[in-house]
């Protein structure tokens, strides 16, 4: 019995995907639920899974492919048996319906390999895998180098290499989440009135408070006690305060949410992705850590739902992480505000007419002036700064 394999339905915010790599060929047995292929759209990767067990013998879709939701994609033999290390046979089997403009060839990835060569800016068609099926492995992707990488001709309309002697360059098209990444910031800058002020935070008392208590903290709640909770439970207590950071442009109208969404923006081998951690303001210290850890893994192997990237009323930027001593972040539209924060440092500052070495971090608030005045800007700064230099005030709301 031949059935089909279509393309999941995409949520109404997206309206097509881009086929990333197949990992199965013609010809090859498939298992019920097993991932066939990924499908990138300009928020997360999508798995597509075999709807039964059979063998794959038809791709009507090849790597670098456009699809819609419900599109056919591919189908399946379930009564066929499945060839021994060959394609099937032209009866069983249709020709492989890939276009002369696929990116990359049907071989595998690791994704410790795709990663590497993501980084390196080398197209995975570009490489030829040693591994078993022809699968690129990281080692092969540690060797690749884009002045030797010659993509196939079947890339040739999406990847071009060029090679000056000793210099070379690389053309390779934008991903989807890269291209919806460069068009919400453009939209930031065009849309919003941008203003960024800055403030510095004494990180003393909360240093202190994660070497007295972080050991019995994991092992009460088996996450590990970090920074971000505190700067998410000080944002949530300055938005509060002052709710109109909190509010959006809409039109000629001004919404204000009765709710704190904060989206914590992630870095991943894709890009930049910024999952919501949902009524923030109500979450326990632990319940917001272990969610921010959970995001971090999803987002490097790639399993944040479209769900958990939607929506969110205010956001947070750690540059920090990277080593980042000050930015001016920008707006994550229809947002109207973004905190960014930075890498703790000890630097000689002024206390009591006296110097002293203090762990200072950088804070910087960037808002859409159209609708946050400066006074509440700066205020609300002040207000974290304050939280996180006591931080008992967030246990006596004060």
């Amino acid at each position: 019995m031949i059935i089909e394999v279509k393309a999941p339905q995409f949520s109404e915010s997206v309206s097509e995907g881009t086929l990333v790599a197949w990992k199965k060929r013609i010809g090859e047995a498939v298992s019920r639920d097993e991932v066939l292929v990924d499908i990138e759209t300009d928020k997360v990767v999508l798995e597509v899974p075999a709807p039964d067990a059979g063998v794959l013998v038809e791709i009507v879709k090849g790597d670098g492919e456009t699809v819609k939701a419900n599109e056919r994609i591919a189908r399946i033999d379930t009564t066929a048996v499945a060839a021994s290390g060959a394609p099937a046979p032209a009866a069983v089997a249709p020709p492989l319906a890939v276009s002369a403009t696929s990116a990359v060839s049907l071989a595998a990835v690791s994704p410790a390999a795709r990663k590497i060569l993501e980084e390196k800016g080398i197209p995975a068609a570009a490489v030829s895998g040693t591994g078993r099926g022809g699968r690129v492995t990281k080692e092969d992707a540690v060797k690749a180098t884009p002045a030797a990488a010659t993509p196939p001709a079947a890339a040739a309309a999406t990847a071009l290499s060029l090679s000056l002697g000793n210099r070379s360059e690389q053309r390779v098209p934008m991903s989807r989440l890269r291209a919806r990444v460069a068009e919400r910031l453009i939209q930031s800058k065009n849309e919003n009135a941008i203003l960024t002020t800055f403030n510095e935070v004494n990180m003393a008392s909360v240093i202190a408070l994660r070497k007295q208590h972080g050991e019995k903290f994991e092992k009460t709640h088996g996450v590990r006690l970090g920074f971000m909770g505190f700067f998410v439970k000080a944002v949530c207590a300055a938005l509060e305060r002052f709710p109109i950071l909190n509010a959006a442009i809409d039109g000629n109208d001004i919404v204000y949410h009765g709710y704190i969404d904060i989206g914590i923006a992630v870095g991943s081998p894709r890009g930049l992705v910024v999952p919501i951690l949902r009524n923030a303001s109500e979450c326990a210290l632990a319940d917001i850590e272990r969610q921010i850890a959970e995001f971090g893994v999803k987002a490097r192997d790639g399993k944040l739902t479209i769900e958990e990237l939607s929506g969110g009323t205010f956001s947070i930027s750690n540059g920090g992480i990277f080593g980042s001593m000050l930015s001016t972040p920008i707006i994550n539209p229809p947002q109207s505000a973004i905190l960014g924060i930075h890498a703790t440092k000890e630097r000689a500052v002024v206390e009591n007419g006296q110097i002293v070495i203090r762990p200072m971090n950088y804070l910087a608030l960037s808002y859409d002036h159209r609708l946050i005045d400066g006074r509440e800007a700066v205020l609300s700064l002040v207000r974290i700064k304050e939280t996180l230099e006591d931080p008992a005030r967030l246990l006596l709301k004060i």
